[in-house]
């Protein structure tokens, strides 16, 4: 569901920057990168990751994971960090766009490019926040991962080569 809901909004967000006014603000910020990895981290990321916990404990003639409560911790983890790291640089890309549209009365830009940069600063600490608790989260799978197979043998079964009639 939380895949699901990251993929909604991802593809809803995309409608929305592609509109003329939007787009002149969020274009080349921080906003399209927090764009991209809410789609990357929070939908394909998150459906990849749910497949494999699935497929592996089969793959090893398995009912389940080693620990059902790593994968929580997992989740929970992950999903954390994506909020972090894509609500950060939504943040700082708003930002980063009113502050490069900012002009003076006689037509200057208010800000120097290097104190856009600098203004974000506090959201990159967040957004490396985020980036490590959903990387701490893939070094918890690792391990449910190596302790469901390791010392266990690969299931042979065998793939059917057609749809049998009846599936029809």
């Amino acid at each position: 569901m939380v895949a699901l809901s990251f993929y909604g909004m991802a593809t809803f967000e995309g409608s929305m920057m592609s509109i003329k006014t939007v787009n002149a603000l969020s274009h080349y910020t921080d906003w399209t990168i927090g764009h991209v990895h809410s789609g990357a981290l929070g939908w394909v990321a998150m459906i990849s990751i749910g497949s494999l916990y699935y497929l592996i404990p089969r793959l090893f003639g398995e009912k389940q994971m080693y620990s059902v409560r790593l994968i929580e911790w997992h989740f929970w983890i992950a999903t954390i960090g994506v909020v972090l790291y894509i609500a950060s640089m939504w943040i700082a890309g708003v930002m980063e766009g009113l502050m490069w549209r900012a002009t003076q009365p006689d037509g200057t830009l208010t800000y120097a490019f290097v104190e856009a940069v600098k203004a974000k600063y506090p959201f990159y600490l967040i957004r490396l926040l985020g980036g490590l608790c959903f990387l701490s989260g893939m070094l918890l799978m690792a391990y449910n991962v190596l302790k469901t197979i390791v010392g266990k043998p690969a299931v042979d079964a065998p793939i059917p080569a057609s749809i049998p009639a009846a599936a029809h």
